[in-house]
């Protein structure tokens, strides 16, 4: 992930590993055990035997030696227990709390799941079945047993503090918004309890509430796990930077070896120019091996304000074999070239920085269709089974209060269908969203592709149009207008559409690229060949033919430098064909 979003999964995953180290159910299983034989009121889907006061009375005073640090004593009891009644939930659960102290987590889970199976109400067991499910990343279950928890017991502040975790790691933050209120409501002194409210709201977008809810943690509990990077992340999204400078420091000192709390430190120092702090930071992470094209990039911006433009040079260009795509790289890059004396160079990338620019309006446009992928694969998956009125029902659950219409489901079906194959359904789809609603967006576009792809130019060209008269500003419609003006050797045309598209699209830059040789427009070809292998990098064949396209046209030098760059940057070779 990269250093402008700051938490990694990795992180995500360690702080879940802290979080249950540091509230851990163990010792709630004693002192419930001994209220709820205190109070006779064991749950009464326990075996026939739960009634047996004797057998209470044993349990009882197992728990009390227990209790009183003579764990053996109560073990033997325990043993003596099952021996006699195997499926006697409470001397089970008293045997699991035994093993768990004496550091025998496995044997202990198992035998906690077991007791469940008797006591499926017994929420104590739920709680700690479910907290195991949820270290061990079964995120469904544990959201299943902890649900169930809270419906027998709604003010347990321990279990509502487990579900809003699980929910928060299942995505639905929502849910697990409403969960740690139910938690902060049954223990508002409970420092953990405190600082999971404000992370959830800050991963939610809330920081100011968030950094509030945070603050109130720490005047309770200075100790609390990486609650000093907790507030200084909030303080840096609310862009208050000295004090998360401040904070991020104090997370770095209280954990050296935490890359994460590092990058926040360095970028809170690099967003206040403090040039030699963040170089000094960004050097750390690297010693730590956390070393990332964004780190890079960043230390090599450094490096230009501190006026050492060669090392800025070297750290900008290996940014730029790692991921190309770094528009800020390109920029810093031109700068530090024009410093150098290396002007052509710096023009170079100055231009590639422009053109990458204009092609953020098309990622924009791009972005809209990220909240369809999220249910892509659910979706086919019931197409492929033929349920196309589940897959519209998922679809309108999921875009449920957006301007999203029936109409745009069946242009997503149908594009789908066309994807896996199934050309009727996928045409089927689409006239029905156009009958629908005429205007919907895509439809024309999809089957103007298909078009393509059947080689119908002249079909093509009228969906194309027809989309436009739509939407004149529909990139794609105008970058495939372009691939027909492409196929029809129309060269000056198929240059104009597919340049105004501003697609980043690398097969539509290769035909540009042509487009531009068969015009003797050769540097324009030469820009745009190096778009090709910036967005199409991953594309072994593309790749090829790009290079073999540049040598044709006696490109050589240009086809070499990719080759080199490609051969930097992947681990399979990139040969000259």
């Amino acid at each position: 992930m990269k250093s402008r979003h700051i938490v990694a999964a990795s992180a995500a995953a360690a702080r879940l590993r802290s979080l249950l180290a540091h509230r851990h159910p163990a010792c709630r299983c004693v002192v419930l055990l001994l209220a709820l034989v205190a109070a006779g009121t064991l749950p009464a889907q326990q075996s026939a035997h739960s009634a047996d006061a004797s057998l209470l009375q044993q349990v009882r005073q197992a728990a009390r030696l227990a209790g009183q640090g003579n764990a053996q004593a109560a073990m033997d009891i325990a043993q003596k227990l099952l021996a006699e009644h195997p499926r006697f939930a409470p001397a089970i659960k008293l045997k699991a709390m035994l093993l768990e102290q004496a550091g025998r987590d496995t044997e202990a889970g198992v035998l906690f799941e077991e007791a469940l199976r008797l006591a499926p109400n017994d929420p104590d067991l739920l709680l700690k079945v479910g907290v195991s499910k949820l270290r061990a990343q079964d995120k469904e279950e544990a959201i299943r047993l902890l649900e169930h928890c809270v419906r027998i017991l709604p003010q347990d502040g321990d279990a509502q503090f487990y579900l809003a975790q699980a929910y928060h790691l299942n995505g639905q933050d929502d849910l697990a918004l409403g969960a740690i209120r139910q938690s902060v409501k049954a223990e508002p002194r409970n420092a953990s309890i405190l600082q999971k409210y404000g992370e959830l709201l800050c991963s939610q977008k809330d920081f100011a509430q968030g950094l509030q809810w945070l603050q109130k943690a720490a005047a309770i509990d200075t100790r609390l796990p990486r609650i000093d990077y907790d507030i200084a992340w909030a303080d840096y999204n609310l862009m208050d930077l000295a004090p998360a400078a401040e904070f991020a420091t104090r997370a770095v000192r209280a954990q050296p070896a935490d890359a994460n709390a590092l990058q926040l430190l360095a970028m809170a120092q690099l967003k206040q120019q403090h040039w030699q702090d963040a170089k000094d930071s960004f050097e750390r992470m690297i010693k730590l091996g956390a070393i990332s094209a964004d780190l890079l990039q960043n230390l090599g911006q450094c490096e230009l304000e501190l006026q050492d433009y060669a090392a800025a040079a070297e750290h900008l260009e290996a940014a730029l074999r790692t991921d190309p795509t770094l528009i800020l790289a390109h920029f810093y890059l031109a700068r530090t070239y024009t410093l150098l004396g290396k002007t052509a160079d710096a023009q170079q990338q100055a231009a590639l920085h422009r053109l990458m620019m204009e092609r953020m309006t098309f990622v924009r446009a791009a972005a809209a269709e990220q909240r369809e992928n999220a249910i892509a694969p659910q979706v086919r998956a019931f197409l492929k089974d033929h349920r196309e009125e589940d897959a519209l029902r998922l679809y309108a659950e999921h875009f449920k209060g957006t301007a999203a219409t029936p109409a745009d489901a069946h242009v997503f079906i149908g594009k789908l269908y066309l994807f896996m194959g199934e050309t009727e359904a996928g045409v089927r789809s689409l006239q029905y969203a156009l009958k629908l609603q005429p205007t919907v967006r895509d439809a024309h576009t999809n089957q103007g592709i298909l078009a393509l792809k059947e080689g119908d130019l002249d079909r093509a060209e009228l969906e194309f149009k027809a989309e436009l008269a739509n939407d004149p500003n529909s990139q794609e419609a105008i970058a495939e207008l372009g691939e027909v003006r492409y196929r029809q050797q129309r060269w000056a045309e198929a240059a104009e559409q597919i340049g105004k598209s501003h697609t980043m699209t690398p097969e539509l830059l290769f035909m540009l690229c042509d487009a531009d040789f068969h015009l003797g427009k050769l540097q324009d070809a030469d820009l745009t060949a190096q778009l090709v292998a910036i967005y199409g990098r991953n594309n072994h064949p593309l790749m090829q033919e790009l290079i073999g396209l540049l040598k044709v046209n006696g490109q050589d030098e240009t086809a070499q430098r990719l080759i080199a760059n490609l051969d930097a940057a992947a681990p399979t070779p990139v040969s000259a064909p």
